[in-house]
């Protein structure tokens, strides 16, 4: 059982998670935008990961402020575990390459969390840089997690439409 966390051990902890679940999803983007079998897909994962490394780097240097560097306790472990295999199987057939997208699309909500919680912390600590630097990541977590979810819905009416004269189309031409 885990030590409980109080004060700025729940901060660190925070950021640490932040980071670490963070360094996951551009780890997954990376494998992600190379082995997708859906092209809108793969565009969309390359796009979100220019951002999300700046967003990862800006988390990291967040996190030193407050004696974080990503370590990976419970949750972000089973998170990451879970997206590694997913990715790894991803390749074998386009279901599997379905369920990593969704595992990366339930790491971004994650984000967008953390990122709510971070920046209430902010504001009841009047910590105006940490602040603006969650309300920043609170965006960009829901704007990465809009576009994969248009994305994932339209891979899966493909997947369900396979065979047939229905399917293909991107997200956003429907």
């Amino acid at each position: 059982m885990s030590e409980a966390k109080v004060g700025r051990d729940f901060i660190k902890h925070e950021l640490d998670e932040a980071i670490a679940i963070q360094r996951v999803i551009v780890d997954a983007e990376e494998k992600l935008s190379r082995s997708h079998p859906y092209a809108d897909a793969k565009r969309a994962l390359k796009g979100s990961l220019k951002a999300d490394r700046q967003q990862l780097t800006e988390l990291e240097t967040l996190g030193r402020e407050h004696g974080a560097s990503g370590t990976v306790e419970d949750v972000a472990g089973s998170m990451k575990q879970l997206m590694e295999e997913s990715a790894d199987k991803a390749s074998e057939a386009e279901s599997e390459a379905y369920e990593a997208h969704a595992v990366l699309l339930s790491l971004k909500r994650k984000q967008q969390d953390s990122a709510g919680a971070m920046l209430k912390i902010a504001r009841t600590r009047k910590d105006t840089k940490m602040r603006d630097a969650a309300r920043d990541f609170e965006r960009q977590s829901r704007e990465g997690a809009r576009e994969l979810a248009a994305e994932l819905a339209a891979f899966a009416a493909r997947i369900a439409t396979a065979g047939s004269s229905a399917g293909g189309g991107s997200a956003r031409s429907r």
